[in-house]
Protein backbone atom coordinates (compact mmCIF):
# COMPACT_ATOMS: atom_id res chain seq x y z
CA UNK A 1 0.00 0.00 0.00
CA UNK A 2 0.98 3.46 -0.52
CA UNK A 3 3.09 4.17 2.41
CA UNK A 4 2.62 8.09 2.45
CA UNK A 5 -1.51 7.37 3.68
CA UNK A 6 -2.52 3.84 3.65
CA UNK A 7 -5.85 4.36 1.93
CA UNK A 8 -7.52 2.16 0.12
CA UNK A 9 -9.26 2.93 -3.14
CA UNK A 10 -11.49 1.44 -5.27
CA UNK A 11 -12.50 2.34 -9.18
CA UNK A 12 -14.55 0.25 -11.50
CA UNK A 13 -17.27 0.67 -13.38
CA UNK A 14 -21.04 0.85 -11.86
CA UNK A 15 -22.19 -2.42 -10.67
CA UNK A 16 -18.69 -3.80 -10.05
CA UNK A 17 -19.13 -3.51 -6.78
CA UNK A 18 -17.12 -0.88 -5.04
CA UNK A 19 -19.62 0.34 -2.13
CA UNK A 20 -20.19 -3.45 -1.45
CA UNK A 21 -16.64 -4.70 -1.16
CA UNK A 22 -15.12 -1.54 0.19
CA UNK A 23 -17.45 -1.67 2.95
CA UNK A 24 -16.53 -5.22 3.86
CA UNK A 25 -12.82 -3.76 3.87
CA UNK A 26 -13.57 -1.49 6.02
CA UNK A 27 -15.03 -3.61 8.27
CA UNK A 28 -12.15 -6.06 8.11
CA UNK A 29 -9.06 -3.40 8.12
CA UNK A 30 -11.18 -1.62 10.56
CA UNK A 31 -10.78 1.34 8.76
CA UNK A 32 -13.33 4.35 8.14
CA UNK A 33 -15.40 3.86 4.76
CA UNK A 34 -16.37 7.06 2.27
CA UNK A 35 -18.11 6.72 -0.94
CA UNK A 36 -18.16 9.18 -2.83
CA UNK A 37 -21.13 9.40 -4.50
CA UNK A 38 -23.01 8.74 -1.30
CA UNK A 39 -20.66 11.96 -0.28
CA UNK A 40 -22.19 13.68 -3.00
CA UNK A 41 -25.94 12.95 -2.04
CA UNK A 42 -25.64 13.61 1.41
CA UNK A 43 -23.95 17.00 0.54
CA UNK A 44 -26.73 18.12 -1.54
CA UNK A 45 -29.18 16.47 -0.57
CA UNK A 46 -30.42 14.77 -3.44
CA UNK A 47 -29.90 11.66 -5.51
CA UNK A 48 -27.16 11.36 -8.47
CA UNK A 49 -29.77 11.23 -10.86
CA UNK A 50 -31.34 14.89 -9.58
CA UNK A 51 -28.12 16.13 -9.79
CA UNK A 52 -27.84 15.26 -13.32
CA UNK A 53 -31.16 16.08 -14.09
CA UNK A 54 -30.79 19.86 -12.75
CA UNK A 55 -26.82 20.48 -13.23
CA UNK A 56 -25.80 17.81 -16.12
CA UNK A 57 -23.33 15.66 -16.16
CA UNK A 58 -20.57 18.63 -15.95
CA UNK A 59 -22.02 20.05 -12.75
CA UNK A 60 -21.75 16.35 -11.32
CA UNK A 61 -17.96 16.07 -12.19
CA UNK A 62 -17.10 19.45 -10.86
CA UNK A 63 -19.00 18.04 -7.28
CA UNK A 64 -17.36 14.95 -7.74
CA UNK A 65 -13.78 16.20 -8.37
CA UNK A 66 -14.27 18.74 -5.08
CA UNK A 67 -15.44 15.63 -2.93
CA UNK A 68 -12.46 13.08 -3.94
CA UNK A 69 -9.92 15.67 -3.29
CA UNK A 70 -11.22 16.29 -0.10
CA UNK A 71 -11.48 12.81 0.94
CA UNK A 72 -8.17 11.76 -0.80
CA UNK A 73 -6.55 13.98 2.01
CA UNK A 74 -7.79 11.91 4.71
CA UNK A 75 -5.54 9.18 5.94
CA UNK A 76 -5.73 5.29 6.63
CA UNK A 77 -9.42 5.33 4.67
CA UNK A 78 -11.25 3.00 2.49
CA UNK A 79 -12.38 4.53 -0.64
CA UNK A 80 -15.29 3.81 -3.11
CA UNK A 81 -14.72 6.32 -5.91
CA UNK A 82 -18.26 6.57 -8.66
CA UNK A 83 -17.58 4.79 -11.80
CA UNK A 84 -16.59 8.07 -13.64
CA UNK A 85 -14.39 9.20 -11.28
CA UNK A 86 -11.00 8.57 -13.28
CA UNK A 87 -12.59 10.98 -16.39
CA UNK A 88 -10.61 13.58 -14.44
CA UNK A 89 -7.32 13.80 -15.31
CA UNK A 90 -6.73 15.35 -11.45
CA UNK A 91 -8.72 12.97 -10.20
CA UNK A 92 -6.67 9.98 -11.06
CA UNK A 93 -3.83 11.92 -10.15
CA UNK A 94 -4.92 12.32 -6.43
CA UNK A 95 -6.03 9.06 -6.34
CA UNK A 96 -2.76 7.21 -7.75
CA UNK A 97 -0.62 9.83 -4.66
CA UNK A 98 -2.84 9.22 -2.00
CA UNK A 99 -3.12 5.40 -1.52
CA UNK A 100 -3.19 1.84 -3.09
CA UNK A 101 -5.42 2.01 -6.10
CA UNK A 102 -7.13 -0.89 -6.31
CA UNK A 103 -9.85 -1.24 -9.79
CA UNK A 104 -12.53 -3.75 -9.62
CA UNK A 105 -12.92 -5.03 -13.56
CA UNK A 106 -15.56 -6.64 -14.62
CA UNK A 107 -17.18 -7.30 -18.59
CA UNK A 108 -19.92 -5.46 -19.62
CA UNK A 109 -21.79 -8.74 -20.08
CA UNK A 110 -21.38 -8.97 -16.13
CA UNK A 111 -21.91 -5.03 -15.36
CA UNK A 112 -25.35 -5.58 -17.55
CA UNK A 113 -26.39 -8.83 -15.33
CA UNK A 114 -25.71 -6.81 -12.23
CA UNK A 115 -27.58 -3.00 -13.02
CA UNK A 116 -30.06 -3.75 -15.20
CA UNK A 117 -32.66 -3.33 -13.59
CA UNK A 118 -31.18 -0.20 -11.46
CA UNK A 119 -33.30 3.11 -12.17
CA UNK A 120 -30.59 5.26 -10.03
CA UNK A 121 -27.75 5.18 -13.03
CA UNK A 122 -28.61 8.25 -14.87
CA UNK A 123 -26.14 7.56 -17.50
CA UNK A 124 -28.02 4.53 -18.22
CA UNK A 125 -30.97 6.57 -19.36
CA UNK A 126 -31.17 6.32 -22.74
CA UNK A 127 -33.04 3.98 -25.29
CA UNK A 128 -29.64 1.88 -25.63
CA UNK A 129 -28.58 1.38 -21.99
CA UNK A 130 -26.51 -1.82 -22.63
CA UNK A 131 -24.56 -0.23 -25.69
CA UNK A 132 -24.24 2.97 -23.64
CA UNK A 133 -22.76 0.45 -20.81
CA UNK A 134 -20.27 -1.30 -23.21
CA UNK A 135 -19.55 2.51 -24.64
CA UNK A 136 -18.39 3.81 -21.17
CA UNK A 137 -16.53 0.66 -20.72
CA UNK A 138 -14.46 1.19 -23.72
CA UNK A 139 -13.88 4.85 -22.19
CA UNK A 140 -12.85 4.04 -18.82
CA UNK A 141 -11.45 0.49 -18.52
CA UNK A 142 -7.64 1.85 -20.15
CA UNK A 143 -8.56 4.93 -17.23
CA UNK A 144 -8.96 2.34 -14.48
CA UNK A 145 -5.62 0.16 -15.79
CA UNK A 146 -3.78 3.54 -15.74
CA UNK A 147 -4.49 4.45 -11.59
CA UNK A 148 -4.73 1.04 -10.77
CA UNK A 149 -2.22 -0.40 -8.64
CA UNK A 150 -3.98 -3.89 -8.62
CA UNK A 151 -6.59 -5.52 -10.76
CA UNK A 152 -8.94 -7.86 -9.48
CA UNK A 153 -11.34 -9.50 -12.08
CA UNK A 154 -14.84 -9.61 -9.83
CA UNK A 155 -15.76 -12.43 -11.77
CA UNK A 156 -19.14 -14.28 -10.57
CA UNK A 157 -17.82 -14.66 -7.07
CA UNK A 158 -19.98 -13.61 -4.09
CA UNK A 159 -18.66 -10.11 -2.49
CA UNK A 160 -17.07 -12.00 1.05
CA UNK A 161 -15.15 -14.08 -1.44
CA UNK A 162 -13.73 -11.22 -3.26
CA UNK A 163 -13.11 -9.07 -0.76
CA UNK A 164 -11.20 -12.52 0.75
CA UNK A 165 -8.71 -12.39 -2.45
CA UNK A 166 -8.01 -8.87 -2.54
CA UNK A 167 -7.00 -8.26 1.49
CA UNK A 168 -4.74 -11.68 0.55
CA UNK A 169 -3.65 -10.06 -2.52
CA UNK A 170 -2.55 -6.75 -0.91
CA UNK A 171 -0.93 -8.62 2.02
CA UNK A 172 0.70 -10.25 -0.52
CA UNK A 173 2.14 -7.11 -2.34
CA UNK A 174 3.08 -5.41 1.11
CA UNK A 175 5.22 -8.43 2.26
CA UNK A 176 6.86 -8.38 -1.03
CA UNK A 177 7.60 -4.54 -1.03
CA UNK A 178 8.61 -4.51 3.24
Amino acid sequence: MNAQSGNLILVGMMGAGKTTVGRLLARRLKRAYWDSDEEIERRCGVRIAVIFDIEGEAGFRARESQVIAELCALEGIVLATGGGAVLAEANRRCLAARGTVVYLHARPAQLWQRVRHDRNRPLLATPEPQKKLEELYAVRDPLYREVADLVVDTGRQSPQALARELLARLESACKLSA
